[in-house]
């Protein structure tokens, strides 16, 4: 780059929005590092900061055309995205820890070893739950991410699906349903085998 006014950000995104590779890149190398200090600074990890970063610039480049440039900068659009990327990502968990905070909770102990066994449980049952969301029907899948998950409104589940808002409300209850059904086999056998693991433990 030689740094003229070719170089600027506004010289660059115009480039970028007629799908130069080559421009972006260089925008990319640009700011990527301050995209990456302010979601650091919100998320506290850098494994998840470096993760919001990549998503950023992937709608950077997705929605390029509609990219606003501040001052002659694309930085502010890129922070204000990563903050709004952040969030929804933070909503998606509550919403996900939420949903799986439904499952009953392990048996309490008193015996320090019996709380290394909890949370091996909790791990499984975690794993039982993914196994038994898998199985269900691509519609059951479909109404429990938008309605549970996403917590999408059944209007507006409605909308995406292109069902009435009343069959995506039985789907819903029916889903939940099967995907219970499915959990409580899935963990019913490990319970059992667990519950006499602990009846014939002598520590």
């Amino acid at each position: 780059m030689s740094g003229g006014s070719d170089d600027t950000d506004e010289a660059l995104w115009l480039l970028a929005v007629n799908g130069d590779g080559d421009a972006f890149g260089a925008l990319f190398d640009r700011h990527r590092d301050r995209v990456l200090t302010h979601a650091m600074r919100i998320v506290g990890s850098a494994h998840t900061a470096e993760d919001m970063t990549a998503i950023v610039f992937y709608e950077a480049w997705r929605r390029r055309e509609y990219v606003r440039i501040v001052n002659g900068s694309i930085v502010a659009w890129l922070l204000v995205t990563a903050s709004n990327t952040i969030r929804n990502h933070n909503r998606q968990r509550r919403r996900y820890r939420a949903f799986l905070d439904q499952l009953p909770p392990p048996a309490l102990t008193a015996d320090v070893a019996d709380e290394v066994v909890d949370a091996e449980e909790r791990e499984a049952e975690a794993r039982a739950l993914r196994d038994a969301f898998s199985r269900l029907k691509v519609q059951d899948r479909d109404v429990i991410t938008l309605c549970v998950i996403e917590g999408f409104s059944l209007r507006q589940a409605a909308a995406a699906l292109g069902v009435a808002e009343g069959t995506v409300k039985s789907r819903l209850h029916r889903a939940k349903t099967r995907l219970g059904a499915l959990y409580g086999k899935l963990t019913s056998p490990q319970r059992r085998t667990d519950h006499s693991l602990h009846e014939g433990r002598t520590w």
